[in-house]
């Protein structure tokens, strides 16, 4: 008979893992539109801080001047990078040629960071009022994935990544976190450089070939293949044959709308 998982009662079989996930060491989340919604509220808090800078520096081109969509321009330019990198490549989109700044840079639309700022503040007043969640089928996972003794890591280019796995209820599954502090201490690399995913690896003393990297964003995708994982799973929120097939053309090995879909029936 099966050794019984961590926490189970002995003489009682472990829980059981889809096929997709046998073999495999651990597995390593990204957070954000991944375990818990809140991409959804870094969308709405970026939409804030990038339309008042169009407004305030408008792009010489009519044609780059429409509003931030926290649908594709999220996703695309933003989603999985730290702010300063997203703010960069957004503003770059946009052809508004800002300067840096630095982070002492109050809330603004005069610098990089300024408008980096203004999302952070958006950020925290819209947590406050709305609050996050977990995904359900998220919960589901990491509930099984604990029962069967696979150890789980979670990854975030946000700072924010420690307190909106603790509101989610979340924070237990993880053996361990690797986020935007850790990356600002030890002078990790920021998505798509897979430094925050080998990070995690290492701190659940695997190998990237033994384990998986399931993300929701563009650049973890390719983070997570050019880190040498196992298996990257891209997670398609979007719903759309467009979002799922991006994720695809980044390295995904596979592409699911909700983790639910990983475990055995």
């Amino acid at each position: 008979m099966p050794a019984a998982a961590p926490g189970e009662p002995a003489g009682t079989h472990p829980a059981r893992l889809g096929p997709r996930l046998d073999g495999l060491h651990a597995v390593v989340f990204d957070t954000d539109g991944v375990i818990t919604d809140s991409a959804r509220i870094h969308a709405a808090a970026w939409q804030l801080a990038f339309d008042a800078a169009l407004r305030a520096r408008p792009p010489a081109d009519p044609a780059l001047r429409g509003p931030f969509d926290p649908v594709e321009d999220y996703r695309r330019h933003v989603d999985g990078k730290s702010r300063i990198d997203g703010a960069q490549d957004f503003l770059a989109a946009r052809g508004m040629a800002l300067p840096l700044g630095g982070p002492a840079d109050p809330p603004g639309t005069g610098s990089v960071w300024a408008v980096a700022a203004a999302k952070e503040r958006a950020f925290t007043t819209c947590l406050a009022e709305h609050g996050v969640a977990a995904f359900p089928g998220s919960v589901q996972l990491l509930d099984r994935l604990r029962r069967a003794g696979l150890p789980c890591a979670a990854v975030s280019a946000s700072r924010h990544a420690r307190d909106l796995l603790l509101r989610a209820g979340a924070g237990d599954y993880f053996a361990c976190l690797v986020d935007g502090t850790d990356s600002a201490r030890l002078g990790l690399k920021g998505k798509p450089a897979p430094d925050l995913f080998l990070e995690a690896a290492r701190r659940l003393g695997t190998e990237p070939h033994d384990a998986a990297v399931v993300e929701d964003a563009l650049a973890g995708v390719e983070a997570g293949r050019a880190g040498g994982f196992a298996l990257v799973i891209g997670v398609d929120r979007t719903g759309t044959g467009a979002g799922a097939a991006d994720l695809e053309r980044r390295g995904a090995h596979l592409v699911i709308r909700d983790l639910s879909e990983l475990l055995d029936p």
